[in-house]
């Protein structure tokens, strides 16, 4: 199935910088006539190119706000890291009020539908013969993305489990039809999310489920609109309805944590979730029952659709927690079918960095990569519009490169051309081999 990212490129405000393919965890950019080019294939919306794109071409597209008007019942679906976005605020309440202010009737806490789902993994994990071990959330869509295209002898560790907005998107619209007698398609359930991945997964879930969120907003665009209206003298509508479990799903470790041991691994940041990935997949990890993997810096708080700075809204979060208890949520009181979290279909891999239709294709072009890659110098500068020399040369064994893109290939053609002199002093001067520096 064809997906519509969320993470898009503004044509008009890329430079071609290469910026952006130098920090793409999957390879998914490339430049080419001097604008940058996202491979679709390889794309998980982790959001990485739109933190460090310089000129701010990469785009997160959400749902827009007006769609609310398109539903006679809304509610809002506030992620835990929402909380942490606001300054001297010390009750989740004021929030959650502020969002009824802004045009939603309801509002169903991410944080509740979080506890419920660490009780069930809690549950999980103490059946040794339920899942191969580590145990992987599924919680974060780009790490579970990222999963299933680099690392298919982890696809069967990834937990077969929806992730807590599709569970609270599921209670609040049945809650929602019983107490009004609307019928569920009358009823619209919006997402405030703090990153890419989740306004995609959102689209497309995971694991052959169907869709249950009709919208996704980006936090920032809502925290626009209710940091205005949101007063902290009233005395707040009691909303909240999680604990210190629900909403520590907000920061890396809170889901972890969660579990009551001290056997998991909470890991955070696309290149240190590759590191680890890469020691499960070698057997480097065998004490661990359950690794937590957050794409984003600090976990959720650090979503590039955020406002705050992930560091001070992580000691919001906290301060936050403080006096509330530690869970109010079991799994059987609120959902009591374990089927109706579990994924309809298992993860599978997707080979998206296949090279040929069948296995002797793919090893010729294997080799002819690597027999190119010997030849470049290997110093992945990215001045051909790929991320590095191996993906240059992958590029070119694929047809959509030529060795000439090479700065120092072309060096060495106008060599040949000109029959004299060195083509160095039409090269930049961090790539000169001769001639004296400037002084």
């Amino acid at each position: 199935m064809e997906i519509l990212h969320s993470v898009t490129l503004d044509v008009e405000k890329c430079k071609g910088c290469t910026t952006c393919i130098k920090h793409c965890p999957t390879e998914a950019i490339r430049v080419r006539r001097g604008k940058a080019q996202i491979l679709s294939q390889r794309c998980i919306d982790c959001g990485q190119c739109v933190r460090v794109c310089p000129h701010h071409a990469k785009k997160v597209v959400c749902d827009p706000f007006d769609m609310l008007k398109d539903f006679e019942y809304k509610i809002a679906l506030p992620a835990p890291s929402f909380y942490g976005q606001f300054k001297n605020i010390n009750d989740v309440n004021i929030i959650l009020g502020g969002l009824l202010k802004i045009g939603f009737d309801s509002v169903f806490e991410v944080s509740k539908a979080a506890e419920m789902l660490s009780d069930l993994t809690r549950k999980t994990i103490k059946e040794p013969k339920d899942m191969r071990r580590p145990v992987i959330s599924s919680a974060c869509p780009a790490a579970v993305r990222l999963i299933r295209m680099r690392y298919p002898n982890l696809v069967e560790n990834v937990m077969p489990q929806i992730a807590p907005v599709e569970l609270a998107a599921i209670l609040s619209r049945k809650q929602a039809a019983a107490e009004t007698g609307l019928s569920p398609d009358k009823i619209g359930v919006f997402f405030i999310t703090p990153c890419p991945a989740k306004v995609t997964g959102a689209r497309y879930p995971i694991g052959g489920m169907p869709r249950v969120i009709d919208g996704a907003f980006s936090m920032t665009a809502i925290y626009k609109k209710i940091v205005g209206v949101i007063n902290e003298t009233e005395e707040p509508e009691a909303l909240s309805s999680s604990g210190i479990m629900g909403i520590g799903w907000a920061v890396t470790g809170g889901e972890s944590a969660a579990l009551l041991n001290d056997t998991h691994l909470a890991v955070d940041g696309i290149e240190n979730i590759k590191k680890v990935l890469e020691d499960i997949e070698d057997g480097r990890l065998p004490e661990i029952e359950f690794v937590e993997l957050n794409a984003c810096t600090q976990g959720c708080v650090g979503g590039c659709l955020t406002v705050e700075n992930p560091y001070i809204a992580k000691t919001r979060i906290k301060r936050l927690m403080k006096y509330l208890p530690v869970s109010r949520n079991k799994f059987e009181s609120g959902v009591g079918n374990k089927n109706l979290v579990t994924w309809d279909n298992q993860l599978k891999y997707s080979p998206v960095w296949r090279l040929g239709e069948d296995t002797t294709d793919a090893l010729e072009k294997l080799n002819k990569i690597n027999e190119l890659y010997e030849s470049l110098p290997g110093l992945d500068c990215a001045s051909c519009g790929a991320p590095s020399c191996k993906a240059f040369a992958e590029d070119i064994v694929l047809g959509i490169a030529s060795e000439e893109d090479c700065i120092f290939r072309m060096r060495e053609r106008m060599q040949y051309l000109s029959g004299m002199g060195d083509a160095d002093s039409y090269l930049p001067p961090p790539f000169r081999k001769s001639g004296e520096a400037q002084k």
